[in-house]
């Protein structure tokens, strides 16, 4: 099913009408940004996806592509310009009353620990503030049992020296920390994680991810996981979906997007990411994928580089395997079960339009 004609057909031959088939569902979102002159950019153009409870979908692509945008509009903090978004089957609440019940249930967790922290409170402040707003009636001995709780429950002890600290006491990785149990105060159904090891320490990033993984499986959430690390993503997800400018332009179970990319662009990806477990044949045909794309790039005209996209593959202009039949929109394919790909290089039509 095309991107833009409703949600993907999920992995594993899912249907969408299927009773409580997914949490969090988004269906043909669309984010427009105002500039000046009145011109609209488009930074997501009808994205769908679904997240079941328990599972774990990441969103991969490079910097400005629109993942964070996407979190951002699922979370609520920006105004979506079209598509819908369901909560547990029912329309997300936008404002009043429905936007703070779903707020309850959908969090976030940012890329930045320190920013998103009050310096000015402590962290027990932190922690205890989306308690009393649930609870208003907790007594401060219940409102500290809680707090503690949510401390042991990712890993910072002793809980009550951590929740005397303000976040410039502690590192990074403890600040990531206190955010994400800020996230599970509210005992929400979905996580939506926007990158958020990217600006730790290397030597700690797993402990991070392998935290949330871990609270997932507790607490039966959904997450999404926005990261541009190939590695981790299928490490920790059980489907990634690829986005270049906007668009979803690979989808399928994690192993299958990697191992056998169908789009240029994910292949293009993947052999960026650094991998000790690729073989030698493995690794010289990254480098052959990188040599390719150059030698494409370089070998277009400048006017051909600085053409409008229009409605052709947004991609082409970087593709190694580019096509005369790119300058029309791709099909949405299926390469494999629940594996889809935005390309005409899985299109049979494909050879016959070019030759035409």
């Amino acid at each position: 099913m095309s991107e833009r004609s409703g949600a993907p057909e999920a992995s594993g031959g899912q249907s969408v009408s299927e009773p409580e088939a997914s949490v969090l569902e988004v269906r043909d979102l669309v984010v427009d940004f105002r500039q000046r002159g009145g011109v609209s950019l488009r930074a997501v153009d009808h994205v769908s996806f679904r997240i079941k409870q328990g599972q774990t979908v990441a969103l991969v692509g490079e910097s400005g592509s629109g993942k964070s945008t996407v979190v951002r509009a699922v979370g609520q903090l920006v105004r979506a310009s079209g598509g819908t978004v369901l909560l547990g089957g029912r329309p997300a609440g936008r404002r009043g009353r429905g936007l703070r019940a779903y707020r309850k249930r959908v969090q976030l967790i940012f890329q930045d620990p320190f920013a998103s922290l009050n310096p000015m409170h402590t962290v027990r402040h932190h922690l205890a503030r989306p308690i009393m707003m649930l609870h208003p009636g907790h007594s401060r001995a219940r409102l500290d049992e809680d707090v503690t709780a949510l401390l042991r429950s990712v890993n910072l002890t002793p809980p009550d020296e951590i929740a005397r600290k303000y976040p410039h006491e502690l590192s990074g990785g403890q600040r990531q920390r206190v955010a994400i149990a800020r996230a599970l105060a509210s005992g929400p159904d979905v996580l939506l994680a926007d990158e958020p090891v990217s600006m730790l320490d290397v030597s700690i990033r797993l402990e991070i991810l392998s935290l949330l993984d871990r609270l997932k499986r507790e607490r039966n959430l959904a997450l999404l996981y926005v990261t541009h690390d190939l590695a981790t993503a299928r490490h920790f997800s059980a489907e990634i979906m690829v986005m270049y400018r906007g668009e979803i332009v690979e989808r399928g179970p994690a192993d299958d997007v990697i191992l056998n990319s169908a789009h240029p662009y994910t292949r293009l990806l993947a052999a960026a990411a650094p991998d000790p477990s690729l073989s030698r044949e493995q690794l010289a045909a990254a480098r052959k994928a990188r040599q390719r794309a150059r030698a494409a790039r370089a070998g277009r005209s400048a006017e051909y580089r600085e053409a409008a996209l229009g409605d052709g593959c947004r991609f082409r202009l970087r593709c190694p395997d580019a096509m005369d039949v790119c300058v029309r929109r791709p099909p949405d394919v299926a390469v494999g079960a629940g594996h889809r790909a935005l390309c005409w290089l899985h299109d049979p039509k494909a050879a016959v339009m070019t030759r035409g």
